[in-house]
């Protein structure tokens, strides 16, 4: 059909950001959204040469994304459910002192690496009624149509999949004002310095008391095995992963991270081996995210092996310094 390249790419222009935050709240990496996205790019094109008048290409594509993450969980659920350690999503990156990719920018504030662990708990479908309802605002008709239940069903799945993740607690995020970001992003400016200075009494004051710390290293890097609770455990940790960064001369960037503000360690040659996230509240860490799995990494830029395993060593469940996951 004439024009229709000339379509395909303008709907690509203007839906890719908006396909793309569906496609990474579906999966929760960002390499797999990408594929999905041109996938479902790929099919508008195919239906377009085989004569199919497509008359709303948003819907269509945004019903081709959704419904390919869907089948993807249904593949991933094996794999997830024998994944080594923490599970936590691929992390969307934006520098703080800069524009991130205008796809990731968009998504972040709406999509926590909180948030993304706690859909974990809903099934495929239940994940795509509940993301497209609650972080993207679509209304139960076309939650319907994207996901070919009826309207009711969808109401139900809603319901059902809102009781489930208030269970295990409210982490959505909200688009932070400049001033209130700004002044997260000098309280997380302050917290990883005072980390790396190994100065305990404030770092233990900066720290919430409950506060976790999740490390995802997929069995692949070094990280403890399961969360760790309670500030002294964690400022000990922090401590000791600070010691070691000044011993192998690494450095930290501050960026915002799914919406929230952290940073981006990186070795001594420049290349990235973890990706910290901080969830705030009140003026105090209340959860410490760090991804370090290798393979969650290779979309910020060239990655490190500074924390990577050895092939013959076994996942392990504490840290360099001697920090236990107790």
């Amino acid at each position: 059909m004439p024009g229709s390249a000339d379509e395909a790419g303008s709907a690509e222009v203007a839906y890719r950001p908006l396909l793309f935050s569906i496609a990474y709240g579906m999966t929760g990496s960002v390499g797999d959204a990408e594929d999905i996205v041109q996938d479902a790019f790929l099919g508008l094109t195919r239906a377009r040469q085989a004569g199919t008048t497509i008359t709303d290409p948003k819907a269509y594509l945004t019903t081709t994304v959704t419904r390919l993450g869907i089948n993807y969980l249904r593949s991933a659920r094996v794999r997830r459910e024998t994944y080594v350690g923490d599970w936590l999503p691929e992390p969307i990156v934006v520098p703080a002192d800069g524009p991130g990719p205008a796809e990731h920018a968009e998504l972040a504030d709406s999509l926590s690496m909180a948030f993304l662990v706690l859909l974990e708990a809903l099934s495929p479908v239940e994940r795509a009624v509940f993301m497209l309802r609650e972080a993207f605002g679509y209304s139960y008709p076309d939650v319907a149509g994207i996901t070919g239940k009826t309207e009711v069903n969808c109401r139900q799945i809603f319901a059902r999949a809102r009781q489930r993740i208030a269970a295990g607690g409210q982490a959505r995020g909200s688009t932070p004002s400049p001033a209130r970001r700004a002044d997260t992003e000098e309280l997380a400016r302050r917290f990883f310095e005072t980390a790396d200075g190994g100065d305990m009494d404030v770092l233990l004051g900066m720290l919430a008391p409950d506060v976790v710390f999740h490390a995802d290293g997929g069995g692949k890097a070094q990280a403890i095995g399961k969360p760790l609770h309670g500030r002294e455990g964690v400022a000990r940790l922090l401590a000791g992963l600070f010691r070691r960064g000044r011993y192998l001369g690494t450095s930290l960037r501050l960026a915002w991270i799914n919406g929230q503000p952290g940073a981006v360690a990186f070795d001594a040659e420049g290349r990235v081996f973890a990706v910290f996230g901080l969830e705030m509240a009140d003026g105090v860490v209340q959860a410490i995210r760090a991804v370090v799995n290798p393979d969650k990494l290779r979309h910020i830029g060239l990655v490190s092996d500074v924390a990577r395993l050895r092939e013959k060593e076994a996942p392990r469940h504490d840290t360099d310094e001697g920090v236990t996951d107790e």
